[in-house]
């Protein structure tokens, strides 16, 4: 097969109008991603507030899987509460106002029994993974800001008492509260304006 002056002059031309088409859009789609990130307002940085929620819940000594899920997720909500309100109370005495919520950072629990021997004998609690993040509707990840302490999941080994001998003469003994607590915590941050 032989090719003619004109088809390699046209094979030519389409090679050379295609590498110019790919080199053009390429640029348009760099020069595009460029001009995209680039900022398009001269307004500040988001300002934030991040507080550490806690709160402690009486739980049974001896609680099923299903009660032991249901009081630390009551603890949970009680720690977004404790949350919100040491956030408020900051943002009152900065003097601005507290915005709406930019993450929640789930930072686990732990369990805790005073007064018995026994410890806690129940079933633990899904307390989660340290640092768990929650995907705001703006679509940041809590992780990318991250609490100001991500505290590892503790599970607090329960604390033994040894019975001291028994007091010589009519001396009345003090009454001991016994009973567990299960204690939550949560990582906030919220915006401030």
């Amino acid at each position: 097969m032989s090719v003619t002056g004109s088809s390699l002059g046209l094979l030519k031309l389409a090679v050379a109008t295609t590498t110019a088409t790919v080199l053009s859009l390429a640029a348009v789609g760099v020069l595009g991603a460029a001009a995209a990130e680039a900022p398009t307002s001269t307004s500040s940085a988001l300002r934030t507030v991040s507080v550490q929620g806690v709160a402690t819940v009486a739980i049974g000594q001896s609680a099923s899987a299903a009660e032991a899920t249901a009081v630390y997720r009551q603890g949970m909500t009680s720690a977004l509460a404790d949350g919100q309100s040491k956030a408020q109370f900051l943002a009152s005495g900065a003097g601005v106002t507290l915005g709406a919520i930019q993450s929640i950072v789930e930072d686990g629990g732990y369990i805790q029994c005073s007064g018995n021997e026994e410890g806690y004998l129940g079933e633990q609690p899904d307390f989660g993974s340290p640092g768990v993040s929650v995907v705001t509707a703006a679509g940041v990840s809590a992780r990318g800001v991250a609490s100001p302490r991500s505290a590892p999941v503790i599970h607090k080994p329960a604390v033994k008492h040894h019975k001291k001998p028994a007091a010589k003469g009519p001396a009345a003994k003090r009454a001991v509260a016994s009973g567990c607590t299960l204690s939550a915590q949560v990582s906030l941050v919220y915006a401030l304006s």
